[in-house]
């Protein structure tokens, strides 16, 4: 029980850093949204990487911020059923829909993510429009680097749910995640 603790540790660290830095993605997103605007209306001109670069920021965001909301609760969940629930039969739910729905789905997601950012990386692959941002394979990362973080906290949530259910809750640290609030529990 204890490695499983420590696990939960691990991936909830992992997650709550990269959401830390992500966080700050927004923020990139919207100045560079907003310099793209005035270039454009005032000063009546452009930068196609300027363009391509603030939805890249927005979909790097999401991506990598997705086992941050996942760790924080922020995802959609059902709770108008799950509110009556005892913390067993919600641990129970927890890896059925984990092994049912998530870890499947981001098994297909990987498998067809993989070769197309091998051959991107394997061609250098850049944006198709002229002057547009280099790299996209970044972008194509960021897809695996998703599905590796979500599945992490998959499975510290599953952790967490297999102490419920051993009646070792107590090993599980409390969730803190920063600038969301009060400490959270599963």
């Amino acid at each position: 029980m204890g490695a499983l603790a420590s696990y939960i540790r691990f991936a909830e660290w992992v997650n709550e850093k990269v959401g830390q830095v992500v966080g700050w993605l927004s923020l990139v997103t919207v100045l560079v949204c907003f310099t793209v605007v005035v270039n454009r209306y005032v000063f009546r001109s452009g930068f196609v990487w300027m363009q391509e670069l603030y939805v890249w920021t927005f979909g790097l965001s999401f991506m990598l911020g997705s086992g941050y909301a996942f760790l924080a609760g922020r995802h959609v969940s059902v709770d108008i059923f799950s509110a009556r629930w005892s913390p067993k039969l919600k641990a129970k739910m927890e890896i059925f829909c984990s092994l049912v729905f998530l870890f499947p789905w981001l098994a297909v997601i990987g498998y067809y993510t993989w070769g197309y950012f091998l051959a991107s990386v394997r061609l250098g692959e850049t944006s198709q429009q002229v002057g547009g941002m280099p790299g996209l394979y970044v972008l194509k990362g960021a897809i695996m680097a998703f599905v590796v973080l979500m599945g992490m906290q998959g499975l510290a949530n599953c952790a967490r749910a297999i102490l419920v259910l051993n009646d070792a809750e107590h090993l599980a640290p409390k969730r803190e995640v920063a600038g969301l609030g009060a400490a959270t529990t599963t």
